[in-house]
């Protein structure tokens, strides 16, 4: 049989996890990083690739420092590709499964307290474009708990905001409904108007379909949205590691907290698996022992 190289064979797999997938276009870029640099390493054909080049690939990344997130990524991008190759009978087998996940911590995100989400979504001040279009991103953010990339992409269409809800397309492009609360409606109403009357005094173009948009007119990129939720987190003495992330991981366990039911998170939250919801959703100690207490035969009810 006759073998393309390992390059021209990594090219038509971005083709497929892009159109067949719906691969978003930040895991197509970190994939096709991740291949290449397991191509230049590797140097062999494709039907030659054994388990000892992939763990040599694995070696070579620990010892140069990679995280062991870093190296479960990309062991996992290798596994992705030999596998396509496998089951198009490009290869015999896939070597990659054979390869163990590097074993690594698991640490819970960042969460808020109520007080402290409270705070930040509160912290833009101003009847402006740009002041009403930020306090809308950080309530809409806390208020339904998507991810930044379904922020970024969101059109003027995918918003009801008379019933409160909103459609966003979440990974491999699936599309779901999420409600928001009123404050977040009340903030997305001010945006709307502040939107209409900047775009008409920078006489933009009237078919800019994104709604949340930048000061030249253009789609609001998750770096941006990132760069505005570090901005009020420090404008208000939040430390650590705060980004949109933080307010879908709080957004989850204030539910959870509230007493929300864990599939019911998981539909919000727009997770295929209960699994990938559960790290979400931790409770502090405290709140565990209250519920122990007031639920418990044997807890102290006093």
């Amino acid at each position: 049989m006759q073998f393309n190289s390992l390059n021209e064979l990594i090219e038509r797999f971005m083709r497929h996890i892009k159109v067949e997938r719906g691969f978003s276009d930040h895991t197509l870029r970190a994939y096709k990083k991740d291949l290449h640099e397991f191509s230049s390493f590797c140097k062999s054909q494709p039907e030659f690739i054994e388990v000892i080049d992939i763990r040599g690939f694995i070696s070579s990344l620990m010892i140069n420092g990679k995280s062991k997130s870093t190296v479960s990524r990309k062991l996992a991008a290798v596994r992705s590709f030999l596998s396509y190759l496998n089951s198009n009978g490009l290869i015999k087998l896939n070597p990659a499964k054979l390869v163990p996940m590097p074993k690594k911590a698991n640490p819970l995100p960042n969460f808020l307290s109520v007080d402290e989400a409270f705070d930040l979504v509160q912290s833009p001040e101003g009847a402006n474009f740009i002041n009403s279009r930020d306090k809308a991103i950080l309530e809409l953010l806390y208020s339904s708990g998507i991810r930044v990339s379904e922020l970024s992409s969101i059109n003027i269409d995918d918003l009801n905001l008379k019933e409160g809800l909103l459609k966003v397309k979440g990974k491999g492009k699936k599309e779901r409904i999420v409600p928001f609360g009123d404050k977040a409606s009340d903030a997305l109403k001010s945006y709307v108007v502040e939107r209409m009357l900047y775009k008409k005094k920078k006489s933009f173009r009237d078919n800019q379909s994104a709604f949340f948009l930048n000061i030249r007119g253009g789609r609001l990129t998750d770096r941006q949205i990132r760069r505005i939720v570090v901005k009020y987190a420090r404008n208000i003495g939040l430390n650590g590691q705060i980004g949109p992330h933080t307010l879908r991981h709080s957004f989850a366990t204030h539910l959870l907290i509230g007493g929300a039911d864990l599939r019911v998170i998981q539909e919000l939250l727009g997770h295929s698996s209960i699994s990938t919801t559960q790290k979400y959703t931790h409770l502090d100690i405290g709140h565990l022992i209250d519920v122990y207490d007031k639920t418990h035969p044997f807890g102290n009810k006093s």
